[in-house]
């Protein structure tokens, strides 16, 4: 029988104002280091506290799919990716027509190069940010890429939640809080943060709640792009 991670929590952080006590399942735990600290402060200040919440599960989720499916990875680069992915949804962060997922990636890339990190890691933290919404291309890349998108598809889709314990879900959630309105508020914190730039859903999985929340929303059309473009025939 293979045996359940064990559950601990580790000694409360200090966070500006406020003490957080990150859980350890196993051997994952965030990680212990100035950069981890810093930017878990920066999201904890900027984003709500249902985004500050979801992005910490989106970590132990990406975290432990990595230990399931044997993957080595970075903790930092991973809850560097994890902790930004939402930033795009901000008001500090949104830009006035990119993607919310670019807006995210670039608040990471500007963090990230003001604490000396390399191009390379910051290319694949910001790569992983900007294909979180992307299904399908995520698991064939670098593993930092790959378990940001796991760790949001289990937060927000469910996919994959019959391949954790009942003992990591428990965990994670007693960590960091879902609350009972979880899927209709996380739609919400979708639209909220999108609903003004409309035109950068085209193509992509938000103009599903804009569809759901807008009655008046008009979708982009792939093919009437393509019958409409300058070329003849």
């Amino acid at each position: 029988m293979t045996e359940r991670p064990t559950l601990t929590t580790s000694a409360a952080t200090p966070l500006g104002g406020r003490t957080e006590m990150p859980i350890a399942i196993g051997r994952i735990s965030v990680p212990d280091s100035k950069l981890a600290r810093e930017i878990a402060e920066l999201v904890r200040d900027t984003e709500s506290p249902l985004l500050f919440h979801h992005s910490s599960r989106v970590f132990y989720w990406g975290a432990l799919t990595g230990v399931r499916r044997g993957l080595t990875v970075d903790a930092e680069l991973l809850y560097a990716g994890a902790m930004f992915h939402d930033m795009g949804l901000t008001y500090r962060h949104s830009s006035a027509n990119e993607r919310f997922e670019v807006d995210g990636a670039n608040a990471a890339r500007d963090f990230l190069r003001g604490h000396g990190i390399s191009k390379q890691d910051i290319d694949t933290v910001w790569t992983a940010i900007a294909l979180h919404t992307t299904p399908g291309v995520p698991q064939h890349m670098h593993p930092v890429i790959a378990l940001v998108t796991a760790g949001v598809e289990m937060d927000v889709l469910g996919i994959a939640y019959s391949e954790f314990s009942d003992a990591e879900r428990d965990a994670v959630v007693q960590a960091h809080p879902r609350s009972d309105r979880f899927k209709e508020d996380i739609i919400q914190t979708f639209y909220d943060g999108i609903k003004h730039k409309p035109e950068t859903t085209f193509g992509n999985v938000k103009a599903d709640v804009l569809a759901d929340k807008d009655p008046h929303f008009t979708r982009g059309d792939f093919c009437s792009v393509i019958r409409g473009s300058a070329w003849r025939g």
